[in-house]
């Protein structure tokens, strides 16, 4: 009771204006629009990383040219190629990217359609088919691979635009190497929320256990890990530095 009062004469005598600010004014940023198919084009103050023309922001791991497929908006991996990465490295982002698997994709488990984003080149979003697809729950479609499964599976049908809203928080370490603190991601997988500020315990390593790897900024780095017949497309790609 005393504190109660105690808490009701401290706002005696203010004015709605005393808790009110105006400086610095929050900065205007335009919206995108609605694709066909799922998703949203670029706001105003993203970098776009493929708007459907070319991969000039792109790099093979190499640093040489990166060689993927263009055609109709649309670049699809080339198994020959390798990966690609961007050329542009990034600490902490929002990232947009939109995946589909053909429709008349075949195999089961993580033969079926495997791809992933790796965020800073370090740590993999899994893409794959999840879609009436068994693997591991730590390896389907919206997992940080091998480490934490998806809260819910939200995969649309083969031939289909999924949808991913990444946010990422990139770590920060002490001078022996060890996290100061870890990356965190939330994921949005087609308006569903998949990765809830999830802690990414380490690399992403498909033998073994993840591993703490002192690093600064890195890339987006898409895996070419598809079925060579079957090959999974990207399109609509940008990142706004946070």
């Amino acid at each position: 009771m005393l504190a109660a009062a105690g808490g009701a004469s401290a706002q005696e005598g203010m004015r709605p204006e005393m808790s009110e600010f105006y400086t610095p004014v929050t900065t205007v940023v335009a919206p995108g629009t609605d694709m066909q198919g799922g998703g949203f084009t670029a706001p105003s103050d993203a970098i776009v990383l493929f708007d459907g023309s070319d991969l000039s922001a792109w790099e093979n791991s190499q640093g040489g040219p990166a060689e993927w497929t263009v055609a109709d908006g649309v670049m699809t991996v080339d198994k020959s190629k390798g990966d690609i990465r961007t050329k542009e490295k990034f600490d902490n982002f929002q990232l947009h990217i939109e995946w589909r698997v053909p429709e008349n994709i075949h195999g089961e488990g993580q033969a079926r359609g495997n791809s992933g984003v790796y965020l800073q080149g370090m740590y993999e979003l899994q893409v794959l088919d999840s879609y009436n697809n068994s693997t591991y729950v730590n390896g389907q479609a919206g997992s940080i691979y091998k480490q934490t499964a998806p809260l819910v599976n939200a995969m649309r049908k083969p031939g289909e635009w999924n949808v991913y809203d990444i946010i990422y928080t990139a770590p920060v370490f002490k001078e022996d190497g060890t996290y100061r603190s870890f990356p965190r991601v939330t994921v949005i997988q087609n308006g569903v929320l998949v990765q809830n500020n999830t802690t990414i315990i380490g690399t992403t390593e498909y033998i073994g256990f993840p591993k703490v790897r002192a690093h600064g900024a890195g890339p987006i780095l898409l895996q070419s890990h598809g079925d060579p017949s079957e090959p999974i497309s990207f399109r609509n790609i940008w990142i706004r530095k946070l």
